[in-house]
């Protein structure tokens, strides 16, 4: 639950992360930082906080460049606040090298373990740490790679470091003459790249491209290895899989509708899963009222298909932040009060439906409909565009225990009535699969309980 983004190739290159990273808010809220080179040296800016309130002109200017990494960052792996804070900058047998990281490494304190017992010291108790620790550690040269002469020093270190890691990694690294983008075999969590002019863009979603005008390239593809350097753009697959494993979460709440990740169009996908939500959905009902913002669109599809009104029957305050990313249950609680509010002007007397993309913990849900009751609805029916969420994530979503899930200790009738509305239903699981090409090739865990890879200390059923 981080975004990343970077550029290459232009002036005033941390001006355009500043912006690009901006774009990307939604992905995390507790810090933001950016790295940027003049092909001399490698300088960072880290600040917690939001980007517009946190970074200054003045410290933008100490750090001017022609590339830059940007990081917005929501932990799943380590302390929260400004210690882990990214980019992470150290000098390395490689140079001095900056790293930006969205994901989450499955064997990370074995890793960890490891590292000290060699006797080196780490700094963080982010997971992110380890892609520079483990640079300059040893040399792997996959079988049948072929190494471009200007990349035969970095790209052995490279290729030791994501042979040494397990798990869900899209990354960029800076170095001084160069950006390394990666991302692992599975695929986990997007990385996309953009042109604008002679620059050459990556960020975790395309919105990020849209703020600067530039236009989508093209994904990086899961496994692979991209270097771009003045003298032009090089391609590696070091460890190819079999299998992919996308994250669908991705597509049902986390990047923003207007991007376009894993070859979709969040819009048409969100779209997609409010108009099989209703063709499985016998309710009569007034109004269609979408919980703004992430369920909107999927609150569009099953207005048109079930020709019901769309209504605006709960207003957001667009200075409040997303409460299902804030760190603790109270802190939650506090933002869903400060963000929505009921519209009485067209709730009075109605049968509503609600929906909502996710339900995950409840409470967000329950003090929903209590607000609609109290603002004058005569039948609050909840419905949500995605099945019940029974895993936690292991890959960068923070649902990290099974007692946080709802839908892991109680039945629908019983979360029907915990969260207080007339009748609650969930978009079924094939359904959300038939909104992609190939389900196959994502992860769905969170809601099938089936997982595509081992964690350590963790007894999970592999798909």
């Amino acid at each position: 639950m981080c975004g990343i983004f970077g550029i290459f190739n232009i002036e005033k290159a941390e001006k355009y992360a500043f912006f690009g990273i901006y774009a990307l808010q939604h992905r995390g809220q507790e810090s933001v930082g950016i790295a940027s080179s003049d092909f001399e040296d490698v300088k960072v800016v880290r600040k917690e906080g939001l980007v517009l309130e946190s970074i200054k002109k003045e410290e933008l200017s100490q750090i001017s460049g022609y590339c830059a990494i940007a990081h917005v960052r929501y932990s799943t792996a380590g302390d929260s606040g400004g210690i882990n804070s990214q980019p992470i900058i150290m000098e390395t047998p490689l140079g001095k090298a900056a790293v930006v990281h969205n994901g989450n490494l499955t064997n990370y304190l074995a890793l960890r373990e490891e590292l000290q017992a060699q006797g080196i010291e780490l700094s963080y108790t982010s997971d992110t740490e380890l892609f520079l620790k483990l640079l300059g550690r040893g040399q792997f040269i996959p079988e049948g790679i072929e190494i471009h002469p200007l990349d035969r020093e970095i790209m052995p270190a490279i290729f030791y470091v994501i042979s040494k890691v397990k798990g869900a990694y899209s990354l960029l690294y800076l170095f001084k003459d160069r950006i390394i983008a990666l991302r692992d075999p599975m695929g986990f969590r997007p990385l996309l790249m953009g042109r604008l002019k002679d620059a050459i863009l990556f960020a975790s979603e395309s919105c990020a491209f849209d703020i600067l005008q530039a236009e989508i390239w093209r994904e990086i593809k899961p496994g692979e290895v991209l270097v771009v350097d003045k003298h032009g753009i090089r391609s590696y697959f070091p460890f190819k899989s079999e299998k992919k494993a996308m994250c669908i979460f991705e597509l049902v709440y986390f990047s923003k509708p207007e991007s376009y990740i894993f070859d979709n169009w969040v819009y048409r996908v969100r779209k997609r899963m409010g108009e099989l939500l209703a063709e499985e959905d016998e309710i009569e009902a007034d109004l269609v009222v979408p919980v703004p913002d992430s369920g909107l669109v999927a609150a569009i599809g099953y207005s048109q298909k079930k020709s019901i009104p769309l209504e605006l029957g709960l207003i957001r305050n667009h200075y409040v932040g997303r409460s299902f990313i804030e760190p603790t249950q109270e802190l939650r609680d506090i933002k869903v009060l400060m963000k929505l509010n009921a519209n009485r002007a067209v709730l009075e007397s109605k049968r509503v439906v609600v929906i909502d993309d996710s339900l995950v913990r409840g409470t967000t849900s329950k003090k929903i409909v209590n607000m609609l009751r109290r603002a004058g609805a005569k039948e609050v029916h909840m419905r949500i565009a995605s099945p019940p969420v029974i895993g936690p994530c292991y890959f960068g979503i923070d649902t990290p225990t099974r007692d946080e899930l709802i839908a892991n200790r109680m039945s629908i009738e019983d979360i029907r009535r915990f969260i207080g509305a007339d009748s609650l239903k969930y978009l079924s699981l094939e359904a959300l699969r038939a909104t992609v090409e190939n389900p196959e090739d994502f992860c769905d865990a969170c809601f099938s309980n089936c997982y595509p890879l081992e964690v350590e200390g963790s007894t999970l059923r592999i798909r």
